[in-house]
């Protein structure tokens, strides 16, 4: 659609909208000014949009019937194979259905996405392909990838292959499952709140959400811009890493991307934690009570030492305020990047805008009565903190800034943080009558260790170390900024422990 500008009356309204009074004079001159700048707009509008960043042929592929799609956990399967070889030759990949693949349908988990084809790849779509991948279809998400309880994406639920008759976690749900069930092989999740840690505890699997900026997120669909990340999930550690190695690196369009340094992440397999220091934070237990998530994680701990690392109980107070200080960062940044920004949410920085998601975006306040109660509770909880001029997301972004500092100045005595993932275990599935509260308080629940890291932007990886009750336990090791690799180390070995 053309851009306009109103007539005079019009650019009156607009005035009383915003609460500025205008004499006719005044909307005159002001007229007067929005047609000088016509043509300008006219020389934009103009200019061809960008060609779409697509390398390799490819078929729209197809949204399956129940009988072809185990635990429910594909929104659409493909075949979009890549380079004749390379370090992800034979691998098959499944990719969150929230990042651009050309040419397949995406929906973000959201009936009000239903029919949006994005026209371009995602960098790490491009890399993944160029290093030989096959991208096996898109997995299903939650509701625009904002709830852990696997029951808010509009294609339903997904089942845990590990845990049956228990929810996967989420956002990053399907992928989950997919590689949970030896679908794939390794899949891409996104993670603002603790997306791919969270389902990777549940299903037993790695998952890594590297430093803030590592991986760029170019082409994927976000939440909040300081808070998105994109990674692996990966039934080892080596595939982990192998799939690090192709994503990582600056693409020199994604504004997130600062200072990034990569590092040869294969190479910190094998190499064992003798005089490794691993400080084990006792904020992260007992959230709130001691369980058999807690043992699991204490026993690893144990057999990390008992391999010659050295092992140690810290206290980091501070870890206990970091799930409220994401809260309004994450709620009030969401409702600006759904209510205002157009769902791109990212207006004054470096960055691929998606012309064609806007475009499909653009009806949604029509369809509000649609949406899932976590995302009807984000713009009511939205809407009311911004009411308060952005005060609260203000003052908690600038205390991330003394949360980072304490995790820092530990992490100079040790190499990783180490704690639960998660409180619990897979939780069983929702019922479909359950209430708003239900759906909100299960996504909640398993994020305190987890957010913390999104809003501090340090690298933080989940790996499985037992079981509590027949289901599986993820340990998570948090480490410095860029040094992602030290985190593949010693996940390495815990993984090694449980085969």
């Amino acid at each position: 659609m053309a851009f306009f500008f109103p007539d005079k009356d019009g650019l009156r309204g607009v005035g009383e909208h915003l609460g500025i009074e205008m004499t006719p004079e005044e909307a005159g001159s002001y007229h007067d000014f929005l047609n000088a700048i016509v043509p300008a707009i006219r020389m934009i509008e103009q200019l061809p949009d960008l060609p779409p960043s697509v390398k390799y042929p490819r078929t729209p592929g197809y949204q399956p019937d129940p009988d072809d799609n185990p635990y429910n956990a594909w929104y659409y399967k493909t075949s979009i194979k890549g380079a004749a070889e390379g370090k992800l030759a034979g691998k098959r990949i499944a990719v969150k259905d929230n990042v651009f693949v050309a040419g397949v349908p995406l929906n973000n988990g959201a009936s009000i996405l239903d029919g949006f084809v994005p026209d371009t790849d995602a960098t790490i779509v491009t890399r993944m392909l160029d290093a030989g991948a096959e991208i096996a279809g898109k997995s299903v998400c939650e509701y625009m990838c904002f709830s852990t309880s696997s029951a808010t994406a509009s294609t339903g639920p997904v089942e845990n292959p590990r845990a049956p008759g228990h929810t996967t976690g989420g956002s990053s749900n399907g992928s989950a499952a997919l590689v949970a069930g030896h679908v794939v092989d390794m899949a891409i999740g996104a993670d603002q709140a603790g997306s791919i840690r969270m389902p990777s505890s549940f299903c037993g699997l790695v998952g890594l959400k590297a430093t803030y900026g590592l991986i760029p997120y170019t082409g994927c669909l976000g939440i909040e811009y300081s808070l998105d990340h994109v990674g692996p999930m990966t039934d080892t550690v080596e595939d982990c890493a192998t799939l690090l190695e192709v994503i990582a690196g600056d693409d020199g369009i994604d504004g997130r991307q600062k200072g990034v340094r990569t590092q040869a992440y294969t190479e910190a397999l094998g190499q064992g934690v003798k005089g490794m220091r691993i400080g084990v934070v006792k904020e992260g237990f007992g959230r709130p009570d001691p369980t058999g998530v807690d043992e699991a994680v204490r026993a690893a701990a144990k057999r990390l030492q008992d391999q010659g690392a050295i092992v140690e109980e810290i206290s980091i107070p501070w870890h206990l305020t970091g799930a409220a200080l994401w809260l309004p960062i994450c709620i009030e940044g969401s409702y600006h990047n759904l209510y205002h920004a157009h769902g791109m949410g990212f207006y004054g920085v470096n960055g691929a805008y998606s012309l064609a998601f806007m475009r499909a975006f653009a009806g949604w306040k029509s369809h509000l009565n649609e949406l899932a109660p976590t995302i009807k509770g984000v713009l009511l909880t939205g809407e009311i903190f911004a009411r308060h001029q952005g005060r609260l997301y203000a003052k908690a972004r600038n205390q991330v800034q003394r949360l980072r500092a304490e995790y820092d100045a530990w992490l100079e005595k040790y190499d990783v943080l180490m704690m639960p993932t998660t409180p619990m275990t897979a939780t069983r599935l929702l019922p479909d009558d359950a209430s708003p509260m239900d759906v909100l308080i299960a996504s909640w629940g398993p994020i305190n260790n987890t957010c913390p890291f999104d809003i501090t932007g340090h690298p933080s990886i989940s790996v499985n170390c037992g079981t509590s009750e027949g289901k599986p336990v993820g340990a998570m090791f948090t480490g410095k900024h860029f040094e992602d690799a030290t985190l593949i180390r010693v996940a390495d070995v815990v993984h090694q422990q449980m085969k």
